[in-house]
């Protein structure tokens, strides 16, 4: 299918990489959104299915009726490298990476489409991520990456973040061929591919302007439950950081003074402060998961 603005035969601007693993609930509203572009330049869509259980829905297949979409279906091997299959049967000039809950504001596409064109000296971008402020959950999102992004922005308009909720990279500056994301690097392997970028001295250009919408559709608990699930997974992969010699994480005395800022955001914006307590009880919890991994593999280290 060509899209509006694509002639026939043209490469599409934009490949935009999207990896499933059972979220097709999630994934409808990504899909409606992308549908929903105004002054969209062209691109491509290409969900690849990580092994789903669950049969990809029949919204799936009417979505090609809006979109130019390909399904790839693969056995279960993890996002990383669900992404990285992604990027060998893409065609686009930029490779645009989002999540099935990430939800592209109207003109995101277009606002990226201008920065990316004013600015050939970079080569990948970090699109501005914002929370769904329609539950606590939401909220304490919103928060959360409000102030990080704004911790993280540098005086040249790069940013020390990368997120794939909302990253992408000119094709040019990639090998398709090999992986793009350590498929090792089961959760953190975009932060893995920030410290591989600051090793050659290239860090994001922030776009303001084009807002992603991260969605949070869980619970508190089960928020707390994923974070339990994402911290045994994300311990490798931090260990691979620290022995590149990047400092990715922030200090602690920098977190401390995120959430000085976050309390004082909470009030100013009306988020509330119990979005706040929200982010504080995740990720002190966070920091204790982090700190007992750190002294199971001293003990090993020992025993």
């Amino acid at each position: 299918m060509v899209h509006a603005g694509q002639a026939l035969g043209e490469e599409p601007l934009f490949s935009i990489i999207v990896a499933v693993y059972n979220d097709w609930a999630m994934l409808r509203g990504c899909l409606l959104s992308l549908a929903q572009q105004t002054k969209s330049p062209s691109f491509e869509v290409i969900i690849v299915d990580d092994g789903s259980t669950e049969t990809a829905p029949e919204f799936i297949r009417s979505a090609n009726n809006s979109l130019p979409l390909t399904l790839i279906r693969q056995s279960h091997a993890g996002i990383p490298a669900s992404r990285n299959r992604g990027i060998q049967a893409s065609k686009g000039t930029v490779l645009l990476f989002v999540d099935a809950d990430s939800r592209l504001e109207g003109n995101c596409l277009e606002a990226l489409s201008s920065t990316i064109a004013k600015s050939p000296q970079h080569g990948c971008f970090q699109l501005r991520l914002v929370g769904n402020c329609s539950s606590l959950v939401g909220r304490a999102e919103e928060l959360r990456l409000v102030n990080f992004q704004d911790h993280m922005l540098q005086p040249d308009g790069r940013i020390r973040y990368l997120n794939t909720a909302g990253f992408a990279i000119r094709r040019t500056r990639v090998d398709i061929e090999t992986a793009v994301f350590d498929p090792v690097a089961l959760r953190g392997e975009d932060t893995l591919l920030l410290a591989k970028l600051m090793q050659v001295g290239e860090l994001p250009l922030f776009v303001p302007d084009a807002i992603v919408e991260h969605c949070v559709p869980l619970s508190l608990m089960d928020s707390l439950r994923k974070d339990f699930r994402s911290a045994k997974l994300e311990k490798g992969t931090y260990a691979t950081i620290a022995s590149k010699g990047v400092r990715v994480r922030v200090t602690h005395r920098e977190r401390l003074k995120l959430l000085s800022s976050m309390w004082k955001t909470a009030h100013r914006e009306s988020i509330g402060r119990s979005a706040w307590f929200v982010l504080l009880v995740r990720q002190g919890f966070k920091r204790i998961l982090s700190f007992g991994y750190q002294c199971l593999r001293f003990r090993s280290f020992w025993a």
